[in-house]
């Protein structure tokens, strides 16, 4: 059958071979990365490879009941989503189409084969137009038309899409436009109009442009102790959460969304299991913004994708959230964008591959798979815009590796990619230890530069603090091992203190309840006074060890269970309350000092009258 044209002009082929999600079709003409729609239903899928007169293409959907024979068209555009006002607050599929649009028209499950735009295309927005642009004004990508109030939070700022240029011919007064009506008009250097609207498309995985890279210079502080003191992110960093099943990845990712200091956030579940992301699309439009007092979901995003949807869209479905992420970063915002998790991802990439008849490498994943990974970390960064100052999009992936084996292809290749390792461990958890983030094999690359930060805003003996705790922390580890061997009564006090110390950061500083209403978020300044507490009764205590007081009296003092618990008594807004327990065990220990100092006194007098 030869290719024919459509009455809307679209061109038109024919299906030749289907092989689950991968379908061969007749159409001449088309391009690599072109978007098809295959077959009577009409299932969206996109060209990944092509043979002669014939493309491979892999569809979004399910294609049982599509037979050979059945039309393939040609829509001339790659994958893309929509980028205008109206995104804010959504819950799109892994293809950007809107969820609830789609409940309303198919129920519970998708119909296949069904299209709704990402935007709506009825409502208007107000739209305030940028007062320094006039007729004849010489414009470019990245210049900002004008300014809709998004939500009550974000202001969507109205750009010129990229790689258009030219002169102003006209510019809409502000009043109450839909996303389709023209709000500026365009001549480039050919003389030729263009007309601009509120929204324009972008292919998913072309990266946005920008001028040039900036180095990070403030941590994102999510609120979570492990992660701000000991292991920083900083905005426009690279991260990665690894672990097991069930040692609390997705908590973690969602404490992150929920607490993070982030102007937009971006969650994108990517072949997650279904009662996970219900739980994330349930509670997240009630929670509220700790930052702003209006609903969290004003400056959020939802990609939702479950392990039962089709496995491309899967594959597609980090794209779209990080293109979405890269134009609010265009905006000048700073974003942190969460895709849980890049396991799913690259499984679909490997299910992809094995159809196409691709040559397998380790562990049957294929052997771009690293590049690939490498390629969407990259989009991540703090930028200098075309033309809204600067922005930064973090990324920040959850790995699932299989039986928690750190060195699977998947997490080994991610570890050399990214700037921050978050590994969490099942020990930990099966010891409800949360977040169970191990601190002898996670790492951060940003120390320096959160320390110029927490130097400045909070106290300028933070890295000491920080490097004491891990010090404490790594001979903990040690004395553990002698003490699984021969048990507690072959360390000296001076050991025994240490591991004394040691639980004090783990219970008092590094344990933080996601589910505890005080202490599910945690303050910059509340996190170095916790840390601070704990050094100072196990700094006091050490030379009061050295003074000769037995370990087990300092041991059953009240104020290392208070220690214990005080992160849930008070919250960061009761830093008051802090100092005033500084001074108690200052005054505990400095009893406890003059009282043996007394004691050697009189010991010693004998021996002054000999």
């Amino acid at each position: 059958m030869s290719e024919t044209t459509s009455l809307t002009g679209s061109r038109v082929g024919v299906i030749r071979d289907i092989n689950g999600p991968i379908v061969t079709i007749d159409l001449p003409g088309v391009r690599s990365g072109e978007q098809v729609k295959i077959g009577e239903l009409g299932l969206y899928g996109e060209v990944i490879s092509l043979r002669g007169q014939q493309a491979v293409v892999q569809t979004y959907e399910s294609t049982d009941g599509v037979r050979p024979g059945e039309p393939a068209i040609g829509l001339g555009w790659p994958l893309s989503v929509e980028l205008g006002p109206g995104l804010m607050g959504g819950i799109f599929d892994g293809v950007q189409r809107p969820l609830s649009k789609i409940a309303l028209e198919s129920g519970d499950y998708i119909r296949r084969g069904i299209s709704v735009p990402a935007l709506d295309r009825a409502k208007e927005w107000a739209f305030v137009p940028n007062p320094a642009l006039d007729a004849g004004t010489t414009i470019g990508a990245g210049t900002v038309l004008g300014t809709v109030q998004e939500t009550h939070t974000v202001v969507h700022r109205i750009l010129v899409p990229p790689g258009m240029a030219g002169d102003l011919v006209e510019i809409a007064p502000a009043g109450d436009y839909d996303i389709e009506s023209t709000i500026a008009r365009m001549r480039d250097h050919k003389g030729v109009t263009h007309r601009l609207s509120m929204y324009h498309r972008w292919p998913v995985r072309k990266p946005r442009p920008y001028l040039r890279r900036d180095d990070g210079i403030s941590p994102l502080i999510t609120g979570q102790r492990v992660i701000d003191t000991f292991f920083p992110q900083i905005k426009g960093g690279k991260g990665a959460v690894p672990g097991p099943f069930g040692a609390g990845k997705t908590v973690v990712q969602q404490q992150i969304a929920r607490w993070s200091n982030a102007d937009i956030v971006i969650y994108v579940g990517c072949g997650e299991r279904g009662n996970e992301l219900v739980d994330v699309l349930e509670t997240f439009p009630q929670l509220d913004d700790p930052y702003s007092g209006h609903k969290l979901m004003e400056r959020t995003l939802l990609v939702a994708n479950t392990s039962n949807m089709p496995v491309v869209a899967r594959e597609a479905s980090v794209y779209v959230g990080i293109t979405m992420a890269e134009y609010y970063r265009d905006m000048g915002y700073d974003v942190v964008m969460l895709a849980d998790s890049t396991s799913r991802w690259a499984e679909a990439l490997r299910e992809v591959s094995g159809r196409l008849g691709q040559m397998p490498v380790e562990e049957g994943y294929p052997a771009y798979l690293a590049s690939r990974l490498a390629a969407i970390y990259e989009r991540a960064g703090r930028v200098e815009t075309q033309g809204a100052g600067t922005g930064s999009v973090t990324l920040i992936g959850a790995v699932s590796p299989p039986g928690g084996d750190f060195s699977e292809p998947v997490t080994s290749h991610t570890k050399d990619i990214i700037e921050t390792f978050w590994a969490l461990s099942k020990e930990l958890a099966d010891a409800r230890h949360y977040p169970s983030i191990d601190w002898v094999t996670s790492f951060s690359n940003h120390v320096h530069t959160a320390a110029q930060w927490w130097h400045k805003e909070i106290d300028p003996d933070w890295q000491k603090r920080r490097a004491t705790a891990l010090a404490l922390l790594a001979r903990d580890a040690e004395l553990s091992r002698i003490v699984n061997l021969v048990g507690p009564e072959a360390l000296s006090s001076a050991q025994r203190w240490e591991l004394e110390g040691a639980s004090l950061i783990k219970e008092g500083v590094l344990q933080q309840s996601a589910l505890d209403p005080i202490d599910t978020f945690c303050s910059p300044a509340k996190q170095y006074a916790l840390l601070d507490l704990a050094i100072t009764i196990y700094k006091r205590g050490e030379a009061l060890i050295k003074l000769g007081v037995p370990v087990t009296e300092l041991q059953n003092l009240p104020l290392l269970a208070k220690m214990r618990r005080i992160k849930s008594m008070y919250s960061s807004d009761q830093l008051d309350q802090f100092q005033a327990f500084r001074k108690e065990v200052d005054q505990a220990m400095e009893l406890i000092r003059i009282e043996y100092a007394r004691q050697i006194d009189v010991e010693q007098e004998p021996e002054k009258k000999q």
